[in-house]
């Protein structure tokens, strides 16, 4: 179908059709530029054959690392008093800011690094958009009931769907004619609620791949955008935690990852990509599965024992078709023990705490994932010694203990973000690395050559 590669001013055009819905939110709008083509009723199968293309994207000159330079001139010299330090150019406006010169917006990638983040974001927002409609088509209206979500529970989740289309547009737009298409995909799920797991741990690295590198994209118009996109699926990510039954927003700090950690985590779930799809340049770190994974299907989600799917990576989704009866908290009508979907739920036996022994397994670099098996895992670290925890604002460490044939303990680190704030919460990055490297929310990547395997999202409540 013909539709707009070159995104400039006239995406702010249409931004009004899409929005100002009736009041009825079933009404579909008329105007407005045409959506990518897409299929809702994909094959979901894993991969067999052979790989006419193996390994991530690579320019002709590769450099040998990121050396760390220390801070950077000039960036502490502004004196941060509250007054005025440099010429207003208009009334009103201060002086400073990126982009604020007047220049018209070109909304298009402006280096390789912005058009390999945007392709991952492609990436993620085209699965959401199959996953989403494969639960609805999967599961039966008893299914979901029994989950305790209604037709308009169900309504909700594809007007999720119909969101990630407008996403997977918008981004196809900006990138131009060798945008990603739509692929196929496997996923792990038997029940609603793993369906819902999945979905929520899902949006949860897509959230948190693309604040990782928003505020490096050299183009701030593409940033702009890629911002409003986001937020919507934080939103997303949050009803799904309030479908399965958990604390919507148990953080104060939502936290952001490498692409190549986003890429890890959803690589695995992608059997097929059409010939000649444009490859990604990110990379495939050994997957980490976490043992004792808290299983928050059950009214002491704590004591899970090998309660996660075993396809689900480094997702680490749990299982519920063996918690039944009494054990299953969906079943329950006690406050702080029920899960049943709700706008919030605070569970009397957290699902994990500080001093919780966490037993680690992970694979051997050189494994074929992804699309068409054509990506290899890889790592560049040494011994495996630290676990480490990426919540909120924080990298946290932990001592690895064992860590020979490929596993290990550690034990839940007790922390805060702020007081009050504890930073092991919600859905948490772990991976195994051959340093406790210092790092931070901007350059959180600096820590990619010391990851032995992972990152692995452990369900801390």
């Amino acid at each position: 179908m013909a539709w707009n590669y070159m995104l400039m001013l006239s995406v702010l055009c249409w931004l009004p059709f899409t929005l100002a819905l009736p009041n009825r939110i079933s009404a579909r709008a008329t105007g407005g530029p045409p959506i990518r083509s897409h299929s809702t009723s994909a094959i979901h199968t894993s991969f067999t054959g052979t790989p006419t293309v193996v390994g991530a994207l690579n320019a002709t000159s590769v450099g040998s690392g990121i050396s760390s330079l220390g801070v950077a001139p000039g960036a502490t010299t502004y004196p941060s008093d509250g007054k005025l330090h440099q010429p207003q150019p208009a009334p009103f406006v201060p002086g400073g800011g990126l982009g604020t010169n007047g220049t018209t917006p070109v909304y298009n990638a402006k280096s390789d690094f912005d058009y390999e983040s945007l392709s991952l974001a492609l990436y993620q927002e085209w699965i959401e958009l199959d996953l989403f409609h494969d639960g609805l088509a999967r599961f039966s209206e008893a299914d979901f009931a029994a989950a305790g979500l209604t037709a308009e529970d169900r309504y909700l989740i594809q007007f999720m769907a119909e969101q990630e289309l407008g996403h997977a547009t918008m981004l196809s737009n900006i990138l131009g004619a060798e945008a990603p298409a739509q692929c196929t995909y496997n996923y792990p799920y038997t029940t609603v609620p793993e369906f819902l797991d999945f979905c929520q741990k899902l949006t949860r690295f897509g959230e948190a791949g693309v604040y990782g590198f928003l505020p490096h994209l050299n183009s701030r118009e593409a940033a702009i955008l890629l911002t409003q996109s986001i937020t919507t699926e934080a939103r997303q990510q949050m009803v799904f935690r309030q479908f399965e039954g958990l604390f919507p927003m148990p953080v104060w700090f939502e936290v952001g990852v490498p692409q190549s950690w986003a890429w890890t985590l959803l690589a695995p779930h992608i059997s097929y990509c059409p010939e000649n799809q444009t490859r990604l340049a990110w990379q495939n770190f050994p997957a980490l599965k976490i043992l004792n994974q808290p299983n928050p299907a059950r009214v002491n989600g704590e004591r899970a024992n090998n309660e996660t799917l075993t396809a689900s990576g480094g997702m680490n989704v749990l299982k519920s078709s063996n918690v039944t009866g009494s054990a299953a908290c969906v079943n329950s009508t006690t406050v702080g023990e029920s899960c049943h979907p709700g706008v919030t739920r605070n569970r009397t036996a957290p699902l994990s705490f500080p001093g919780r022994r966490v037993s680690l397994q992970w694979e051997s670099p050189g494994q074929p994932v992804g699309p068409n098996n054509s990506y290899i895992t890889a790592t560049t670290a040494g011994t495996p010694k630290y676990v480490l925890w990426a919540s909120q604002l924080n990298v946290t460490y932990s001592p690895l203990m064992g860590g020979g044939n490929n596993s290990g303990m550690t034990i839940q680190p007790n922390i805060s973000t702020y007081q009050g704030d504890p930073a092991v919460n919600g859905t948490v990055f772990i991976a195994i690395t051959d340093d406790n490297v210092f790092v931070t929310p901007f350059n959180i990547s600096m820590v990619n050559p010391h990851i032995v395997a992972g990152p692995a999202l452990y369900q801390a409540g």
